[in-house]
Formats: C-alpha cells, sequence, structure tokens
C-alpha cells in the first residue's frame, strides 16, 4: 500500500485542534526513565532510491537457495496475479467487518472462501480462519470438549506422528482447562500409528476418551489409516479430529469421507494456498465441521441471503466471540484472523481452480518420489519408512543430520528438516520435501551434494 506522509502544515492543523503544541506533548505521561533518549548506532535515514540500492546489495550477497525444506510449511508456485489483487487497495486495507452487513465486499470474499473449504474437506460448515495451523488444532481439541458431551474424560489421543510443533501448542493452550493430550507412538516400520495402538491407549486410560487427531499426511509425509481409525472411533463415541494439508485434498480422501461417516472437525493451516514462506508468515489456520458442531466453532460463520428487494447479499450468520455475546458463553477469545492471507488463499484458488490445484498436487508426488529414489541410491542413505507417503519422507544417514545440512547449506541447497530434536529415536534423519517447484536438474544436484557430503 502506497505510503502518504502528513505535511508539515496537516500535522500542525492537527496539533491546533487537538490544543497540543507539539508531538512530544502527547507522550508527557511518560516517566522520563522509561524514556529511550538517543539510540546511538542508528544511521541517518536515508531515501528512498538509497534504501532500495542497500537492499538489493544485501539481498545480492546471499544466493538463492534450493528449498527441499518443509514439515508444515512449503515453497509452492503461487501465480502473480493472486498477490497483485490481493495488495489492492479495497482488499488491503480491509479489516474485521465491525459493521458487517455495509462491508459486502468483505463477507462475499469470506463466504467463497468458506464455501471452497467445504468443498474441499467434505465437511458442512467452516470458519473464517484462525492464526495458524497449530492453533487451529488447539481449538478443534477445545470444540471436541465442548461437542462430545458423551465423554467426561477430557482425554484426546494424540499420535506421535502429529507435529510436533502443532502438539506443543495445543498442550500450552488446552493444559489450562485440565484436557488432557495423550500420546501414542507410531510404529517404528511403517511410520504411522496403528489401530491397535490407538486401542491399547484407550484401554490405559480407562476407556474414556473424548477424541483422537489423525494428521493425514502425517508429519513424516505417511498416509495413515484413517478409515479405520474413524469408523472404530465413533462406535466408541469418540470424536475424529483431521489435521490435513489442504492441497493434498485435491487428490486424497477429504476427511468428510472418512470411514463410514466422516471425520468429525478438519483443521490446518492454510499457507499451502497462496501464501509464501516468507521467513515464518503471516500463515493462517482453518476448521471445518459438521453440522452438529457449528456452535462449538470458534470465528465468524458467513451466510448468503436476499434483502427485501430480492437482492442477493452477504450476512454474518454466527460470530460466537466474547466481544458478540456474554464471555462465558463464548467459544474462544480469538479476537479476529488472518484475511488478508485468506483473501489470497481465495483468489489462489480461484485462479488454479479443482484442475490446477489437482495438477500441483500431482507433481509434488511425483516430483518427491523422484527426490526420495535418487537420495536412497546415495551410499549411506536409507528410506526410514516403508509406507506410501505423499510430497514428505524420511531419510536415514550414516552422518550427523545436523552437519549433513549445513554442509548442504554451504551449497546453497536447504536439504530438509533434522529429526533428531523431536525425534531422537530416529538417529540422524532428515525430513525431505519437494514440491511442483523443483525440477529434475536440482532434484540431480540434491543427489549429487548429498552424495559429496556423505563421502
Amino acid at each position: 500500500m502506497p505510503f502518504i506522509p502528513h505535511t508539515e502544515q496537516e500535522i500542525a492543523e492537527m496539533l491546533q485542534a487537538i490544543g497540543v503544541d507539539n508531538i512530544n506533548a502527547l507522550f508527557e505521561e511518560i516517566p522520563s526513565h522509561l524514556l529511550a533518549g538517543e539510540l546511538a548506532g542508528i544511521p541517518e535515514g536515508m531515501t528512498e532510491m538509497e534504501i532500495s540500492r542497500l537492499m538489493h546489495a544485501r539481498a545480492s550477497q546471499h544466493p538463492q537457495s534450493i528449498c527441499f525444506l518443509g514439515a508444515g510449511a512449503y515453497e509452492h508456485h503461487i501465480p502473480s496475479a493472486v498477490w497483485e489483487i490481493t495488495t489492492r487497495g479495497e482488499y488491503y486495507s480491509a479489516y474485521t467487518p465491525y459493521q458487517a452487513e455495509a462491508s459486502q465486499g468483505t463477507l462475499q470474499l469470506t463466504y467463497e472462501y468458506q464455501s471452497m473449504m467445504t468443498a474441499m474437506t467434505g465437511m458442512d460448515v467452516s470458519n473464517a480462519s484462525l492464526y495458524d495451523g497449530a492453533s487451529a488444532l488447539a481449538e478443534a481439541v477445545l470444540m471436541a470438549v465442548r461437542g462430545n458431551r458423551k465423554s467426561k474424560s477430557r482425554k484426546i489421543l494424540v499420535p506421535t506422528t502429529v507435529h510436533p510443533a502443532y502438539r506443543k501448542t495445543t498442550h500450552t493452550i488446552v493444559r489450562g482447562q485440565h484436557i488432557e493430550l495423550c500420546e501414542v507412538a507410531y510404529d517404528a516400520t511403517s511410520g504411522v500409528v496403528s489401530l491397535d495402538a490407538i486401542k491399547q491407549r484407550a484401554e490405559a486410560e480407562g476407556g474414556d476418551v473424548t477424541a483422537v487427531v489423525i494428521q493425514q499426511p502425517n508429519f513424516f509425509g505417511n498416509l495413515e489409516s484413517v478409515d479405520e481409525i474413524t469408523d472404530w472411533a465413533h462406535e466408541h463415541d469418540i470424536l475424529v479430529i483431521a489435521v490435513v494439508n489442504p492441497l493434498t485434498l485435491a487428490i486424497l480422501q477429504s476427511p468428510g469421507e472418512w470411514g463410514a461417516t466422516g471425520a468429525d472437525i478438519a483443521c490446518g493451516d492454510g499457507q499451502p494456498l497462496g501464501a509464501p514462506l516468507s521467513a515464518g508468515g503471516p500463515y493462517y489456520g482453518f476448521i471445518c465441521c459438521k453440522q452438529e458442531l457449528v456452535r462449538q466453532m470458534p470465528g465468524r460463520i458467513v451466510g448468503r441471503t436476499v434483502d427485501l428487494d430480492g437482492k442477493t447479499g452477504f450476512v454474518l450468520t454466527l460470530q460466537a466471540r466474547e466481544q458478540h455475546i456474554r464471555r462465558s458463553k463464548a467459544t474462544s477469545n480469538i479476537c479476529t484472523n488472518q484475511g488478508l492471507v485468506v483473501t489470497a488463499s481465495t483468489i489462489h484458488m480461484s485462479i488454479l481452480g479443482a484442475r490446477g490445484l489437482e495438477n500441483a498436487a500431482s507433481a509434488c508426488h511425483a516430483n518427491t518420489v523422484s527426490l526420495v529414489a535418487q537420495l536412497s541410491a546415495v551410499k549411506g542413505v536409507d528410506c526410514a519408512f516403508n509406507s506410501p507417503y505423499f510430497h514428505e519422507a524420511v531419510l536415514k544417514l550414516s552422518k550427523p543430520a545436523s552437519e549433513v545440512l549445513a554442509a548442504l547449506a554451504d551449497r546453497n541447497i536447504l536439504g530438509g528438516y533434522d529429526l533428531s530434536m523431536s525425534y531422537p529415536e530416529l538417529g540422524s534423519a532428515i525430513l525431505v520435501c519437494a514440491t511442483e517447484m523443483r525440477t529434475e536438474e536440482e532434484i540431480g544436484a540434491y543427489a549429487k551434494a548429498l552424495a559429496e557430503v556423505i563421502a
């Protein structure tokens, strides 16, 4: 958005209007010992031309690395039109519609986004986004506890194949409400959680379990047995929370189709849909659910209707937040959403369409198959698991993962994610990823560099 500074005359007129002599008078209530004073080491300001020249010079010092790193944030192709439209003033400056019906454009875009997300997940309703995938899982857990009236335990089965950052974030958010996350270990051969392991953990917890979380594909990129886990859970009055990568839903079974009746809640991060990596954000989280859980869903739901003249209009149909209802009745204290990134995702999905999303997902899988084949052919590199995977896979290395990744980085290759911190039992192992952005030449260059580093 263009920066439009105030002139000295405008500043003087504003100060006169509020009855103060200068800008410093507006801050005189701040104690003097809290004022920073002069900032040593800060250079004089530059002109726009000078700062542009400086930033280009700094950027040229760091060659663009080839990215084979995923682990929850992925480098996908984003059509240039996506952010050209998203950063137009009418979208870029639009914020939470407190006078909702006056913001028909914002409401229509949210309605279209929610319609797309329900179509992709196979669920009945979608909210208007959350901060990120991790907080979305936490909100899904809170939803499940409120919504499963048949369970009193407040215990959630969470396989260790669920993203470790998601598990930590969820624990931080829900532990204050005495909700317990009961971890279920994965099978060391397949890299997925078995139904038997889930059953055993449920029995160990006394049989009363509120919900089970399934990530598909899981953090290792492997595909879980979602149908049999979902059916077993529902047979025992346990809700199913699906954590999904939205791009995979272009080719994989949607959560609404898991088992006989589908998952109850689907959540995840919308970053793969038009959001660049951007050094970690902003991204956004999404939640979709069955109709019977709609009143437990945080955030907003936009509906389409007609006015007295028969014209189409968009309205906020549900917003169970503490800003709108009594705090004790609110489903969440979330106060906003990542509306701008949701705008980008809606435009991104509109431009690509169903066929484009399917082609992107298929290309991701094909590239990862090629990547795993070439890397596992290197002496000292082996596949960790034998399960089908999507666009990520785990490789075991004969040298320490941190040293290998550092050496690859020196060759301008981001070689993957070191699993030693979150999964020490795997030893020296990395999680590698190839999206549709990677070429055969880049995959070959990675394999060659890895062979040199391992040797």
